[in-house]
């Protein structure tokens, strides 16, 4: 038992290991070892072999069947997880292999707990034909029934082609190492047969493109040993299943704690762009902030923190991309992150300066309407805490969408600089007084005046809160504490929606 199971824990041949490392990229045990907490891994089917015999098959049957697969903890709290094993028939997926991922699929969603795959792959593996494909149906199926009940978390560390590719896509997160990490539906061979079109690995599906243009992986980092470690990181902000809470850590942080610093970091003036993460920095405890999808959509900023030791998600407006202005990707990125929030029972905190959406002919044509619907959507449909801040604008219906009261936000805040209206001054003044304007002798006086009349009418600060449109106008200086209080009485909050199948989001 003990030579079996040495054999199968370190592979029939060291050759592929060290072809394995000449490459840069280290074995599966080496990933498990930095995924999960020290001796805590526990195998399962380690002794499975496959049982095909076309095309030479027979003859080379190593244990493992090239993923390893089982269970053990990250801090302290268990995560199950599968590993392809790339020194094995490439990592590719045959009929054993795909049921030893099914199995420990299975257990991971009886046991309520997360689901890590360490992906290096090269696909199906062609010699066992249409069973191969039946066994990523198997995949595909369990991915999508565990969604919304454990969190899946996909770790991208060399090949994944092919229908390997899909899996990742049904998977709540997606981890990609630079200069290593590669996914495609179809790779450069085929690409240049079909359509004559010259294109390396990297560029079809690199972890820089899916970080920057598709938007397919949310994090990229330059090493395996980095990659694993901010898994884990995430890992600590997210509960086992939706039926749990997250996980509360001691803080040192004054839950009470005042910033001045906020006063200078957004400008009165609504014209001056700022970097929202330095807001968001100053406001979440000890500034950490782990940023989901960083370098895609940066026109909006999604990611998870902690308020008094409790995770929050934070959706933001970035004014320095855009203004702000919400498009098509920046609304298909937050209203997903809306989505997993309000799945795993993380409260969700919206700070809005927003322009409204960003006008123009493809975003028109290739369905705003539709994709900003998305974002509506989640957030109409959350039932977690939900608190909103409004820092300085919010325009339009990019005011709605971003949690506003009349979509069901629980409490509505907003800063002193705040202007929440259809739009800005000098564009109402030119919808209102067009005529006017039109035979003015001095327009430009004119505009000025109904502007200034606009605003001390509609643009107050004050105007939303006394319609109680906003619940609260707030010192900035004390977001901190107004946050952390809001989320403290909202603790408790249950909400049930209307009996139904699912809904049907615009997709």
């Amino acid at each position: 038992m003990r030579r079996l199971k040495e054999l199968a824990y370190h592979g029939p041949d060291p050759e592929a290991t060290a072809r394995q490392h000449a490459k840069g990229r280290l074995t599966v045990r080496e990933r498990l070892d930095l995924l999960l907490d020290k001796g805590s891994f526990t195998e399962v089917e380690a002794l499975r072999r496959h049982r095909a015999t076309a095309f030479g098959l027979d003859a080379h049957r190593p244990y493992t069947d090239g993923v390893v697969t089982g269970w053990g903890t990250v801090d302290g709290r268990q995560v199950f997880v599968y590993a392809h094993d790339f020194r094995l028939f490439g990592g590719t997926l045959g009929e054993a292999h795909a049921q030893k991922i099914h199995k420990i699929m299975d257990l991971a969603v009886a046991a309520g707990s997360p689901l890590v795959s360490l992906n290096d792959g090269a696909g199906a593996r062609i010699q066992e034909g249409v069973m191969a494909m039946a066994g990523y149906g198997g995949v595909f199926r369990r991915n999508t029934k565990a969604s919304g009940v454990i969190p899946q978390i996909s770790v991208i560390l060399g090949s994944c082609a092919g229908g390997a590719a899909y899996s990742p896509g049904l998977t709540d997160f997606v981890f990609a190492v630079r200069d290593t990490s590669q996914m495609f539906i179809t790779g450069p061979d085929v690409i240049r047969a079909v359509t004559g079109a010259s294109v390396t690995s990297d560029e079809l599906g690199g972890a820089d493109l899916h970080a920057c243009v598709s938007g397919v992986a949310q994090f990229v980092y330059d090493d395996e040993e980095t990659t694993l470690a901010e898994v884990r990181a995430l890992l600590s902000l997210l509960p086992a299943n939706n039926r749990e809470l997250p996980p509360v850590v001691a803080c040192a942080d004054p839950a009470d704690r005042t910033s001045d610093a906020l006063l200078d970091l957004v400008p009165a003036d609504g014209n001056r762009a700022y970097d929202i993460r330095r807001v968001i920095e100053e406001i979440v405890d000890d500034g950490d902030f782990l940023e989901v999808h960083a370098r895609w959509a940066t026109n909006v900023v999604c990611g998870l923190a902690r308020l008094d030791g409790h995770t929050v998600g934070i959706v933001a407006n970035q004014p320095t991309v855009l203004a702000g202005a919400l498009d098509i990707h920046a609304s298909e990125k937050a209203a997903r992150f809306v989505r997993f929030c309000d799945a795993f029972n993380i409260p969700l905190v919206t700070l809005v300066d927003v322009p409204g959406f960003l006008p123009g002919v493809d975003q028109e044509h290739n369905g705003i309407i539709r994709h900003g619907a998305k974002l509506l959507y989640a957030y109409c449909d959350a039932t977690v805490p939900r608190v909103s801040l409004v820092l300085r604008k919010a325009y339009g219906g990019a005011y709605l969408v971003m949690d506003s009261r009349p979509v069901g936000t629980d409490l509505a805040l907003a800063w002193p600089t705040n202007e929440i209206a259809i739009m800005g001054a000098e564009g109402a003044t030119e919808v209102i007084h067009r005529r006017e304007l039109a035979t003015s002798t001095n327009p430009n006086a004119l505009r000025r005046t109904r502007a200034t009349e606009y605003r001390r009418e509609l643009l107050h600060p004050y105007h939303a809160a006394e319609l109680g449109l906003i619940d609260d106008v707030i010192d900035p200086c004390e977001t901190r504490p107004t946050l952390i209080s809001a989320l403290r009485m909202l603790h408790a909050k249950h909400e049930d929606l209307p009996h139904r199948k699912h809904g049907n989001p615009p997709l």
